[in-house]
Order: C-alpha cells, then sequence, then structure tokens
C-alpha cells in the first residue's frame, strides 16, 4: 500500500469486508441486495472524515505501535508471572521448613492466590475501560510490588497467607486487562501474534526465575534473611520500581493516545471499524452491552475452552522445579533444567501465534496443542524413566502455553463492543483462573516422584479443552452459515421493510445504527473459525 494513498477510503462503506480470510466480516444479505438509491442507509460515517491521512504510512504505523506497547507490557507480564509463581522456587529453599509449615498448608497458601485473583478479574477490566490504563494498570503493578516484596518479611503461616490474597487481588487487573486494551489497537488479524509476544512473557519468566532464584540463593543469611525470603524480596522491589516507571511508559486508548498525531490515531481507528470493530471510536457504557456479554453462549463456551488451557499451565508452572527434583536433580539444578524448556515453549507459543495471524484457523491449531499437550501428560502418567519424563514435559509446554494466547485471540476475535469484548475476555480469563486452585492442589508430596494423580488431573483438563475446542469451531462455523443465507438480517428501515419474518432481529434506521448496536450479533459480521 503507498505511504500517499488513504488506506481507508475504500473500506468506509458498512458493508466493506476484511480481508483476513474467509473467516471475517461480510456483507450482509440486506446490503448485497439492496438498490444504489438506498446507499446512505448502508453508509457508516468515515471516522475524522475532515482529517487527511494520505502521509500517514501504515506499515510504518504499525511498527510505531508494536514498539510503543508490546515490549513494556510483555516485561510486566513477566514481573507478575514471575511474581505468582517464584513461591515454587523458594520452596526449594526450605520455605516450608522456615514457615513450620506442612504440604498441605503450602498448597492451601498456592491456592488462596487464585480465589482473589479470579473474583478481580471483571470488575477491573470494567475500571480499565473507565479510567486511563496508564493510572490503572500502574497502580495495580505498584501494589502488588509491595505485597510481593513484603510477602519476604512473613515469618509465620498466616502472614503467608494474607500476602497471597492481597498479591491475588492487585495481579488481577494485569493479564486480562493487557489483552482487552491490545485488542482495542490492533485488527483481528494483527492480534494473535502480539497477544503470543505478550504471553511469551510468562514463558520468558520461567527460564529467567529459575536462573534468578539459583542467582538470589546465594544471598543465603544475608541480612538474617534466607535464600527464599530474599527471592520474594528482591523481585518485589523490581516490580514496584517498573509500576512507578509504568505512569509515564503506558500509553492510553487510540483516540487519546499522546504519542500518535491526529492523522495517525485517525488511521487506527478506522482501520478498526474497517475490520468490523464498529467501536474502535468510543462507546458509552450501557448495561445491556454487559449483559449480551452474561447471555452469549461464545462467553460460557470460550470459558470451559480457556479452563482446558489455564488449568494445566499453572500446575505446570509451579510444580515443574518440583517434578524435576523429585526426578534425581537437586534444588539449584532442577531450576536450571526448567530453562530451556521454557525457551523451547516460548519459541512454539510465537510460531502459533503468526501462523494464526497468517492463515487463521485458530481453531484447528488450538486443536493441534491440546494433542499434544495430552500426549505429553500421557507419557509422564506411563513413564517410570527420568529422561523420558523430562522430555515429555517439552511436550506438555509445546501444548500448553500456546494455547493459552490462541485462545484469548480466538474468543477476542468473535466478539465485538468495547464493554462486551472487556467482560467477555475478563470472565473467560476469570474461570480459567480459578481452577489454578485446583491445580495447584493437585501434586502432592506423597505421589512423588512420579505423581500420576496429578498428571492424570491435568490430562483431564486438556481433554476438556480439546472437546470445547470443537463445539466452539463447529458452533460458529454453523452460525457463519445461517449468516450467510440471511437468517439473521435485520429489517433497515426503507431497504427491506417488507421482510417482516426479519422483525425478531431488530429494526434499525440504517446499517451503521445495526453494526452499533449488535455488534457481532449484526448479520455481517463473521466469526473467526
Amino acid at each position: 500500500m503507498s505511504a500517499h494513498t488513504d488506506p481507508e477510503k475504500a473500506q468506509a462503506k458498512a458493508g466493506t469486508a476484511s480481508t483476513y480470510s474467509d473467516e471475517k466480516g461480510r456483507a450482509s444479505q440486506t446490503e448485497r441486495a439492496s438498490p444504489d438509491n438506498q446507499e446512505e442507509k448502508l453508509e457508516h460515517p468515515l471516522y475524522n472524515a475532515h482529517i487527511d491521512v494520505s502521509g500517514v504510512d501504515e506499515k510504518k504505523l504499525l511498527r510505531k505501535l508494536d514498539l510503543y506497547l508490546v515490549p513494556w507490557l510483555s516485561f510486566l507480564y513477566l514481573l507478575s508471572f514471575l511474581d505468582r509463581t517464584s513461591i515454587g522456587n523458594a520452596k526449594l529453599y526450605h520455605l516450608e521448613q522456615d514457615l513450620h509449615i506442612t504440604d498441605q498448608q503450602y498448597l492451601i497458601a498456592l491456592t488462596i492466590f487464585f480465589f482473589s485473583y479470579a473474583i478481580f478479574e471483571v470488575p477491573s477490566n470494567v475500571f480499565l475501560k473507565r479510567l486511563r490504563p496508564s493510572i490503572w494498570l500502574s497502580l495495580l503493578m505498584l501494589l502488588w510490588g509491595v505485597m510481593m516484596t513484603v510477602q519476604g518479611l512473613v515469618h509465620n503461616y498466616s502472614g503467608l497467607l494474607g500476602m497471597r490474597w492481597l498479591l491475588g487481588m492487585f495481579e488481577a487487573g494485569l493479564f486480562p486487562g493487557v489483552n482487552y486494551y491490545l485488542s482495542c489497537w490492533y485488527k483481528r488479524s494483527e492480534f494473535g501474534i502480539r497477544a503470543a509476544l505478550f504471553f511469551s512473557a510468562a514463558t520468558v519468566s520461567g527460564a529467567f526465575g529459575g536462573l534468578l532464584a539459583a542467582a538470589i540463593s546465594n544471598m543465603e543469611g544475608v541480612g538474617g534473611k534466607p535464600a527464599w525470603a530474599w527471592i520474594f524480596i528482591i523481585e518485589g522491589l523490581i516490580t514496584v520500581v517498573a509500576g512507578v516507571m509504568s505512569f509515564w511508559i503506558i500509553q492510553d486508548f487510540p483516540d487519546t493516545a499522546k504519542f500518535l498525531n491526529e492523522a495517525e490515531r485517525t488511521v487506527i481507528i478506522r482501520r478498526l471499524q474497517s475490520d468490523n470493530q464498529f467501536s474502535a471510536a468510543g462507546e458509552e457504557l450501557k448495561w445491556h452491552y454487559i449483559w449480551r456479554s452474561l447471555l452469549d453462549w461464545k462467553t460460557w463456551v470460550g470459558m470451559l475452552l480457556y479452563m482446558g488451557a489455564d488449568g494445566p499451565l499453572y500446575a505446570f508452572s509451579l510444580f515443574l522445579p518440583s517434578i524435576i527434583n523429585q526426578l534425581g536433580y537437586r534444588a539449584t539444578p532442577a531450576n536450571l533444567l526448567s530453562v530451556p524448556v521454557y525457551v523451547v515453549a516460548c519459541i512454539v507459543t510465537c510460531v502459533v501465534g503468526f501462523t494464526a495471524d497468517r492463515y487463521g484457523n485458530r481453531g484447528y491449531l488450538c486443536m493441534g496443542c491440546f494433542v499434544v499437550g495430552l500426549a505429553g501428560y500421557i507419557i509422564l502418567i506411563a513413564s517410570r524413566n527420568a529422561t523420558l519424563s523430562y522430555i515429555a514435559v517439552y511436550l506438555a509446554a509445546c501444548g500448553i502455553y500456546p494455547s493459552i494466547p490462541n485462545i484469548i485471540a480466538w474468543v477476542s476475535n468473535n466478539v465485538e463492543g468495547s464493554y462486551k469484548r472487556s467482560v467477555s475476555l475478563a470472565m473467560v480469563i476469570s474461570f480459567g483462573n480459578i481452577n489454578g486452585a485446583v491445580s495447584s492442589n493437585v501434586y502432592r508430596q506423597r505421589d512423588a516422584p512420579w505423581y500420576s494423580l496429578g498428571h492424570g488431573i491435568v490430562l483431564m483438563y486438556i481433554a476438556i479443552g480439546l472437546v470445547m475446542a470443537v463445539i466452539y469451531h463447529l458452533a460458529l462455523r454453523r452460525e457463519n452459515a445461517r449468516r450467510e443465507r440471511g437468517e439473521r438480517d435485520e429489517i433497515i428501515t426503507g431497504v427491506n421493510d417488507g421482510r417482516t419474518e426479519l422483525a425478531k432481529n431488530g429494526t434499525y434506521a440504517s446499517v451503521a445504527e445495526a453494526k452499533q448496536d449488535r455488534g457481532d450479533e449484526w448479520s455481517g459480521y463473521r466469526y473467526t473459525l
């Protein structure tokens, strides 16, 4: 595309479809069949029509977004995942013995994090939309950094429980918030790789966490504190500093972004609207948008689908060092041997995200990842050989980690409306995370070294995810077919008033009004398969 060509004028009409695969939006039957003299009924107003955007190079603009948004947000998630899972590394340095807690109490300390984490995700996403991301996300980071630091100062079991609850409460807003935030900047065909890059910070944190814990363990006895306390304190202080810096680094939404000029902001919003993101220019909070999310079948299927990946994720990340340790390696070598597992998972996550954006078929890629994860855990259950089990851990990681951003992108791609998408993503992620409370209790010390029960329960989660991926894919395909046949078309006043059988789909003065009100339920919207 030429740098001197308006990239959006050719797609300004409401009926224009995204070029991202055959799964994307197309014109509704009403738009295709309407006479030329009804064209004004079918137009969607061009955002900032008075702004000249001929000097904006869209590819350069996209690179600018990537530079300003993705690296820092990924770093924040690296810290988030590092802070919540570092207790797994700390356990290897006598956490249980020093706090005089049993294995069951340790599992409860893991579990309580997920309850507060899940409870506060949905309200946090609503606050994010109502407030500026630069304020809300930065404040959350600052507060959870303080909680992480204080976690290194606890002297008993009740203190550990309190800090884990507060840590979950303040961390709750970051992951669903950033995924929603990124979906407000990128087209649906661009979101997957960004979500994968952002989430790959979790795999990097797994590798970095092991290295960092091994390094910090050398501070054993400094200031009269054990190694596990210094792990919490050092990592918490890093998060506090990052939270303060975020007030100046995190950008707000496209229509107010200070690092863009007016023409660039206009292009960003026009290209989103051309991709059937009709609410990109802003949307007033109406409760029926939130109710639609709660009543949408896609939200509930998405919750079960995401559960199938997120339950295994937390079980894997919290217990990988212990699993390797029980295979015959001491604490520091166990942490170090977890590093290459996360490196491989990071690479595969990015490859899957890129492939899904380039070629579509998020559903098939999701199913493929689940099959790989199933193979890994079947081997872990059957194996009684340390080397074979270690190899199976790689398969498990390559099945679990790429599934997370791919599912989030898949769900996000199929929800339109700013508030509806923010609530739907938060519900999906929240339900997945509450299952961390289950999966964090399945690896019991008495089941060491092979942990057959824990592996079996994770295997069940992955199987549920695979079944839900198939159901989600087939249901979306069926709905797209109905829209192709015109069964979901709305009545547009003055265009197809005689189609009384369509009254159940709503009556609107124009297609633009139908798009704005119905979101992804609009008849011209096509779901990503």
